[in-house]
């Protein structure tokens, strides 16, 4: 948490504010604690208050660290209250979080106060995991690996899409987790080519490939994680399109170093799919940083910005998702390491091992 303060330090240095409003619940549950669904936190070089309303008092006086409470009525006029006692002159706030209307209220209410937008200054903010984090990543990842195991054999021809996400699903509350992480994709035969085809009613069919994505919370951190599934022996497309898919991952970690772009690592994907001719159906980025929220800071996509470090967790997913036909996606999550970076999720993606057949 140090490097956090330091963070907020600098940027408050550097944009000049006395104080920042943080409204996005995943960076108030990173910088004090909080794990409720309501609240807002505002740093100041001097203290950290967090506030909410009377629902939450007693949780947060259990929870919140290096910060102390402060209870509303409502929100905006209470957040309000509180700048005004502690004269805060220029005032620093997530813009892409603080919702328009509530900006229009506070602006309203703090008229002798400037609001100074701030977005890139503070995105980066959780993308370095501490060892505190990374054991509840890895957890998150361990219940996840083993509650496929269980579902594995779900996965068959005739069982219903929906069926083995649910039993997935299930396993992983079971195994510890809080929540699934998101709506658990799995998407068989022609609907493999959607790369968020949530689970439906569709049986599995022979000599299909089955994309299933999949992960977990796990005490406020996630997991996320693609395996491409061949049920009977892959034909001679299916074996080239999942080697080309394979082979992007590859070189995609390989180009993994801190000090490298993040466009530098999707690029490294991109252009071992686009040299095998499937360019046009590979529509997404090569990956995202995981952590309290399972899309974050970095990512790693031709609009990706700014230098991979050590200490990042992000997934690396290429795929290729052809129409009428399915597609192939495979999907690990990695640690950046000092020299390259560490595969923290464990599954195997060799096509060897992703054949189901009876």
């Amino acid at each position: 948490m140090g490097t956090a303060k330091q963070l907020m330090d600098n940027v408050m240095r550097r944009s000049k504010v006395d104080a920042i409003l943080f409204w996005n619940l995943e960076n108030i549950r990173y910088l004090c604690g909080f794990t409720g669904s309501d609240g807002v936190l505002i740093v100041s070089a001097h203290e950290r208050t967090f506030m909410s309303d009377s629902r939450y008092e007693e949780q947060a006086q259990g929870e919140i660290r290096d910060a102390h409470f402060q209870k509303y009525k409502q929100k905006v006029e209470g957040v309000a209250r509180l700048l005004q006692s502690l004269r805060v002159k220029r005032l620093g706030f997530e813009s892409s979080a603080v919702p328009y209307e509530s900006y229009q209220k506070l602006k309203e209410k703090l008229s002798r106060t400037s609001l100074v937008p701030l977005a890139e200054e503070i995105r980066w903010l959780r993308t370095r995991k501490d060892p505190e984090e990374l054991n509840k990543i890895r957890r998150a990842i361990q219940i996840a690996t083993d509650s496929f195991f269980d579902a594995s054999r779900r996965v068959r021809p005739g069982v219903k899409e929906r069926v083995a996400a649910d039993f997935l699903e299930m396993r992983m509350r079971r195994r510890g987790g809080e929540k699934p992480a998101f709506d658990t994709i799995v998407a068989s035969g022609p609907r493999a080519a959607l790369p968020h085809g949530k689970a439906t009613d569709k049986r599995m069919q022979e000599k299909e490939t089955v994309v299933v994505d999949f992960g977990v919370r796990f005490q406020g951190y996630h997991s996320d994680e693609t395996k491409t599934l061949i049920l009977g022996k892959p034909d001679a497309e299916q074996r080239r399109i999942y080697d080309t898919v394979r082979r992007a991952q590859e070189k995609a970690m390989k180009a993994i170093r801190p000090g490298v772009g993040v466009r530098h690592i999707d690029v490294a994907a991109r252009e071992i799919i686009a040299r095998e001719g499937y360019g046009k159906f590979f529509g997404h980025g090569t990956g995202h940083g995981v952590g309290l929220a399972v899309h974050e800071e970095p990512t790693i996509s031709p609009r990706g910005r700014g230098l991979v470090e050590e200490g990042m967790v992000f997934t690396v997913e290429p795929g290729i998702y052809i129409p009428g036909w399915g597609g192939v996606r495979l999907e690990d999550m990695i640690l950046v390491t000092a020299r390259g970076c560490e595969v923290l999720t464990v599954l195997s993606k060799d096509l060897k091992e992703n054949i189901y057949a009876r």
